[in-house]
């Protein structure tokens, strides 16, 4: 899979993926309106609301991108039928010919966090049968509870020809309480970021690994030296756009071959109408206003490339 999401980004000239957190208040009324009238004002409204809101961004950004990013946690507040949601946008995701990366941030160990593998990348087995479950193309990890956590992930990996991304240094401004803590005068996230690099030397496609790492746009300084220490794995870069990062922060991030990385953007892409650049689309073409501001990311990440 790490192959195909290389090839798409080569196709596509775009190391984005687009975050699919949808929100109830991102979604335009006219279409809550719909959802409710057909299903109340019930979680059964809400998720049929999300499910034609994230519907009509993929089908106006599809052929711009490599890949998508559901935060399942966005639809898991919707309970069941919000699952079911997440489970139609993973399905249809595929259907346009998307990568899917489910940021499902998972960590346990032993039998559960097997569990969480099989449930997200692999299959499951019912009686003589066996089936997919949520079937995403690569994963988010925490690697915190150790290897114990994220060795099941790999086996799947290994067997299924997925793909996981593990939490290394993240975006969110308290990021630092732990993963900059210094462990024998280095900082915890340079330690992790070392074992990324030895899960992923078992674990190679083409050129990089299937063993990725996250690491947040809004740190450029660590990911310049995130870079250097695992040089094989693809590194997801959340924290673009609304989070503070922009196009000039990210190039220490990718390899010389102009591959290595792919960046994120969540509510910059998917909220773009609510914004002034793009107010003049409006809450109907509010899947319009996505497409243009994929656009300007790609130029904005491009340009930065081409600088430096």
């Amino acid at each position: 899979m790490i192959n195909k999401l290389i090839t798409r980004i080569k196709e596509t000239n775009a190391p984005i993926v687009v975050g699919l957190d949808p929100m109830m208040k991102f979604v335009p009324e006219y279409i809550k309106k719909a959802a409710f009238t057909e299903y109340g004002e019930t979680l059964e409204g809400a998720a049929e609301a999300i499910w034609q809101y994230n519907k009509g961004i993929v089908d106006a950004i599809y052929d711009l991108v490599p890949a998508v990013k559901p935060q399942v946690a966005m639809y898991e507040q919707f309970g069941i039928p919000g699952m079911v949601a997440f489970k139609k946008t993973v399905d249809y995701c595929k259907e346009k010919g998307l990568i899917v990366i489910g940021d499902i941030k998972r960590g346990d160990i032993g039998s559960t966090s097997e569990a969480y593998a099989v449930g997200h990348l692999g299959k499951v087995q019912v009686g003589s049968k066996s089936y997919y479950g949520f079937d995403e193309d690569f994963v988010t990890v925490n690697p915190y509870l150790g290897s114990d956590g994220v060795n099941p992930f790999v086996k799947i990996c290994k067997e299924e020809k997925k793909g996981i991304f593990v939490l290394v240094k993240t975006s969110n401004p308290s990021s630092g309480e732990f993963q900059d803590q210094l462990v024998n005068g280095r900082p915890l996230y340079e330690l992790v970021g070392e074992k990324v690099a030895a899960w992923g030397a078992d674990c190679m496609g083409d050129s990089y690994s299937y063993v990725g790492a996250v690491v947040g746009a809004t740190y450029p300084e660590q990911g310049k030296v995130l870079r250097k220490i695992m040089p094989k794995a693809f590194i997801l870069v959340p924290g673009y756009g609304a989070q503070g990062g922009k196009g000039a922060d990210l190039v220490h991030f990718f390899n010389e071959d102009g591959l290595g990385a792919i960046i994120n953007s969540s509510r910059g892409i998917i909220a773009a109408y609510q914004q002034e650049k793009y107010a003049q689309f409006g809450e109907q073409n509010y899947a319009d206003a996505s497409r243009a501001a994929v656009l300007d990311m790609r130029e904005d990440i491009a340009q930065a490339l081409a600088a430096r």
